[in-house]
């Protein structure tokens, strides 16, 4: 399959992603018709799709969990960045999602490891406070940078990364959930993401490519 089709599968399956508070249905827009997407069939490329048009980060200040300022460009120091929009009361793609990236780094050796940075920007900063976020974060890897803000702000960042948030939808019960979009997205040291891993990318794929990442930006 072409470069150029796969672009364009790509975005029909970004545009379709639920906004269903990380419910089941969500998960099922996320790879619609249960189609997978590649961007290569080369073996040794990346096993996420890649973009025609990468995405550049942001140059936002967040707060991290420590009630830090944390900007996007300025305080990623590694050479690979992952970024994740999720939020902790998520029953099931973000942790699933969140397990996923941190089961792949174990595969890696940790010198690979130590040049990977990720990323979790709440969706939900009502209720995630930075303790709350850290709990939350440290069940994965204590290394994971959880990072919040005004949801407007948040909104614009995700926007500019190719990521819905639709913010906080009611419930019968009386609470709410919070629709977004639930891709990874993998930065270089350019401040450049040529490539995303959708929630149902296997983790030996996920592995894989996250040291052709570091190998790439060396």
């Amino acid at each position: 399959m072409s470069r150029t089709r796969n672009a364009a599968l790509l975005l029909a399956a970004v545009a379709l992603l639920a906004l269903a508070g990380c419910s089941g249905n969500q998960q099922k827009a996320d790879n619609p018709g249960g189609a997978i997407i590649r961007s290569s069939q080369d073996p040794n490329g990346m096993r996420g799709a890649t973009l025609d048009r990468p995405y550049s980060m942001p140059a936002a200040t967040l707060t991290d969990t420590n009630g830090d300022p944390f900007n996007l460009v300025t305080s990623t120091k590694k050479p690979v960045t992952l970024v994740f929009f999720g939020y902790t009361n998520c029953p099931d793609v973000c942790p699933t999602v969140m397990a996923d990236v941190a089961s792949a780094l174990t595969k890696l050796d940790k010198p690979v490891q130590d040049q990977i940075q990720m990323l979790f920007i709440t969706t939900d900063p009502a209720r995630d406070t930075g303790p709350v976020m850290r709990k939350y974060l440290d069940r994965f890897d204590p290394s994971f940078v959880g990072l919040t803000g005004s949801l407007t702000s948040i909104k614009d960042i995700a926007k500019a990364v190719g990521v819905p948030v639709e913010g906080m939808q009611k419930l019968p019960s009386g609470g709410y959930e919070v629709g977004h979009g639930a891709q990874v997205i993998g930065f270089g040291k350019n401040d450049k993401a040529n490539v995303i891993w959708l929630s149902n990318a296997a983790i030996g794929d996920l592995a894989h490519d996250f040291g052709k990442l570091v190998e790439d930006n060396q």
